[in-house]
């Protein structure tokens, strides 16, 4: 049943329904063609699930820089966080990101960690910030902006190969991109990353990544 709730308006645009149900593994636009898990597309039909991104949507979001709230192409001059951290490189790789961390990016750099949150208009943001309880409970709810440089990092998990004959041994699992992570480029330093590292725990899983700039 369609919603009252009207989508990019009272409810996020990348916000995923009760409605769009999982599809299952395969080749996905968003990602170049690369498995992806694949979700059913009729926003604004259920019930919003505010706490689950809809997969190919964030995928999207991210690889296009389309607001998370309204759906629209944000440009390199509107472009802004609220959730994102501010953090060394070199705390990137200790949490497992070293192998698809562009190589030239010293571990010093610092980075926005965007997460899996592509950048919003300015003013979606601050509308977002005024009427969601979870974003106005941050203890750090600044809205800053994001850097020009950015980097996706393709997030996997473990699924069951595709295809197969009905009686054939079952395939053994394949790892398949559900989201993709984002991070902002800046040109500050952090020297000390490893000593403000050693209080930080929680290690994060990727499987590419390239830095993109627009």
């Amino acid at each position: 049943m369609a919603s009252r709730l009207k989508v990019g308006v009272d409810v996020p645009w990348v916000t995923s329904w009760t409605s769009e149900a999982l599809l299952g593994v395969g080749p996905c636009a968003t990602v170049d063609g690369r498995l992806a898990i694949g979700q059913a597309e009729r926003p604004g039909e259920g019930k919003p699930q505010y706490s689950r991104n809809h997969l190919r949507r964030q995928r999207d979001s991210v690889r296009r820089m389309l607001c998370p709230m309204c759906g629209e192409p944000t440009a390199p001059g509107d472009r802004w966080h609220q959730t994102g951290k501010l953090m060394a490189v070199g705390a990137l790789r200790a949490r497992g990101l070293g192998p698809v961390t562009p190589a030239d990016l010293p571990d010093a750099q610092i980075v926005l960690n965007a997460g899996a949150i592509s950048p919003s208009h300015k003013a979606c943001a601050e509308r977002a910030l005024e009427h969601c309880p979870h974003l106005g409970a941050d203890p750090d709810p600044t809205i800053r902006p994001f850097p020009a440089r950015w980097a996706v990092f393709p997030l996997t998990v473990e699924a069951q190969a595709p295809g197969g004959a009905l009686l054939a041994a079952p395939r053994p699992p394949i790892s398949v991109i559900s989201f993709l992570q984002l991070v902002g480029v800046t040109d500050g330093m952090q020297r000390d990353w490893r000593q403000r590292l050693k209080a930080e725990t929680g290690p994060s899983r990727s499987s590419a990544g390239r830095v993109r700039t627009g």
